[in-house]
Order: C-alpha cells, then sequence, then structure tokens
C-alpha cells in the first residue's frame, strides 16, 4: 500500500517536473498579456466560490437588506459608508456583495454551457467528418443556417419561446454554441481521417467508434481547447445581454446582467455606480478570459509559431 502511495507521489512528481520544463510553460512565463488573463481568471474563480463567504450580506436574502440603506454612494463619496465599500441599489443591497453572488452564477451558466456545447459539439463534428456523405450535408447544413443568424438574436428568440429561467438561459446558449465545436471538429477530423494512423486502424479492423474516439478525437482536440476557453467570456456577455434585455434569469436570482439592468434605470439620476461596478467586473472577466484565449490559440497552433 504504501509503495503503491510512493508510486503515485514519483509521477506526479514527474509529470509537475514534465510541466515546468516544457517550452508552452516556458513561453507563459515570458508572456505577460497571458500571466495576467489567468491571473484573473483563476481570480475570478475563486472569488465567485469563496468570496461569498467574506461578503457582509447576502444580498438576495431579504432579512439581510433593509431599504433604510437604499441608494448609498460609493464609500469615497459623501454619503457613503464603509459597511458598503461599492454602495448600495434601490432595495439597499450591497453592490460589492451582489457582484460577488452575481459572478457565481454567470459563471455557472456560461461553463455549464460551454462544457454542453463543447460535448455535442465535438461528437456532430466527429460523426460529421468521419463518415461524410449524407450525415455530413445534412449537419453542415443545419450549422449554415445557423451561423447566418446573428447568436445574440437566436439565443433572444429561444428565450423567448422557452421563457427566463436559469436552465433555460443554458439551453439557449447550449443550442447557439454548439456549432462553432461541430464545424471546428468537423474541419479536423476531414483531415485525421485521411492520415496513415486512421488508415491503419480501419485495416487491422478496429471499430469505427475506437477510431474516432481513440485515434482521431484527442487530435482534434488543439482547437477545442482554445474555443472553449474564449467562448466563456462569450457566453457571459450573451447572458449579461439577455438578462440586461429582460429574457434571461429569473429576477430573483443573482447575475451581473441583471445588476447592470437594475442600475441602468438610476444611472442618469445619480445613481451611477449600480450599474457601472458590474459592468466594469463584467469587462474586466471577459478581458482576462480573451487574453488567455489569445495566448493558448498562439501556443497550441504551431502555424502561429
Amino acid at each position: 500500500m504504501t509503495s503503491g502511495y510512493k508510486t503515485l507521489e514519483l509521477k506526479n512528481i514527474s509529470l509537475i517536473r514534465k510541466i515546468l520544463n516544457s517550452e508552452m510553460f516556458y513561453n507563459y512565463k515570458h508572456n505577460l498579456p497571458g500571466m495576467i488573463g489567468s491571473i484573473i481568471f483563476v481570480a475570478t474563480i475563486l472569488i465567485a466560490v469563496v468570496g461569498p463567504f467574506f461578503m457582509p450580506q447576502n444580498p438576495y436574502n431579504l432579512v439581510d437588506i433593509s431599504l433604510t440603506n437604499s441608494y448609498m454612494p460609493p464609500v469615497w463619496e459623501q454619503g457613503g459608508s464603509s459597511q458598503f465599500l461599492l454602495g448600495t441599489d434601490g432595495q439597499g443591497r450591497d453592490i460589492l456583495s451582489a457582484i460577488v453572488y452575481g459572478s457565481r452564477l454567470s459563471l455557472f451558466i456560461s461553463i455549464i454551457a460551454m462544457l454542453l456545447s463543447c460535448a455535442i459539439g465535438i461528437l456532430a463534428g466527429l460523426i460529421s467528418g468521419y463518415y461524410g456523405g449524407k450525415i455530413d450535408s445534412i449537419l453542415m447544413r443545419i450549422t449554415d443556417i445557423q451561423l447566418s443568424f446573428p447568436a445574440t438574436l437566436l439565443a433572444i428568440f429561444i428565450m423567448t419561446v422557452f421563457g427566463r429561467g436559469v436552465d433555460k438561459v443554458i439551453i439557449a446558449l447550449v443550442l447557439v454554441g454548439w456549432v462553432r465545436y461541430a464545424r471546428t471538429v468537423r474541419g479536423e477530423a476531414l483531415r485525421e481521417k485521411t492520415k496513415e494512423y486512421a488508415e491503419a486502424s480501419k485495416t487491422i479492423g478496429l471499430f469505427n467508434r475506437t477510431i474516432m474516439l481513440k485515434h482521431i478525437l484527442p487530435n482534434t482536440l488543439t482547437p477545442v481547447v482554445v474555443l472553449s476557453t474564449i467562448q466563456v467570456g462569450t457566453f457571459i456577455l450573451t447572458e449579461a445581454t439577455l438578462s440586461f434585455l429582460g429574457v434571461g434569469v429569473e429576477i430573483t436570482k443573482p447575475s451581473l446582467g441583471l445588476l447592470v439592468k437594475n442600475g441602468f434605470d438610476v444611472m442618469f439620476s445619480g445613481s451611477w455606480w449600480i450599474s457601472v461596478f458590474p459592468g466594469l467586473y463584467i469587462m474586466i472577466i471577459v478581458f482576462g478570459i480573451n487574453l488567455l484565449g489569445d495566448f493558448l490559440r498562439d501556443e497550441l497552433n504551431p502555424k502561429l509559431k
């Protein structure tokens, strides 16, 4: 038993050493935008996971909020309070707490939608690229039709059909996002299936499912990693847009888009902080994700080296 733990520990140490000595890690250490992007993304995840435990209130618990604290400005302005660093909204909710709780929901929706889009798109792209023929024609015509519509407009239409809700937003994002994975993986699969290792796998009698999943799929994942990273940021923006327009999550749920919407109506009356700070946080998150995505694209695409 002890020897098994030692073997596992040695393997982990060996893996860590390989990562630290790899060319990609060396380039990462010398790529300031990539480092900034990864720091922002990791910090955003940590804030969303552990941040609520350190916030002064739960902004969506009626017991914790009071109308007597409504429309308090940030702490550095006259009338501000150290209890509410970024001010409060019309219901007395702490804006900083609302941002942290809202980022948790926005990230949850975006990451789950990305994973589901990725799974569906990879499966569709593999089947389309490997088998070709009528299956390929049908799937690609579906993607062509869908890509002819603006993604946000299509998401709004889907939400008007299904109604508001977290699960409905995830469904809308998945229906909008799977096509890019499908087209990307399909192009890679078309190229990989003509290579010698794929032809050799057919010759020795391996099942098509085995060839696709064990041989072709691993060689198509490089662009998928880049696309997945960038799409998290895209989904955050789309979810915020849907919630801002009133067709996203329920009004009782914390969401960065809803925070921007709630503050927009009173922004020009002087209570600018209610909308500006959540909007800035969305911008910072998406900016960091895009920086990280650009670094991964440059590193994982040999044509750009």
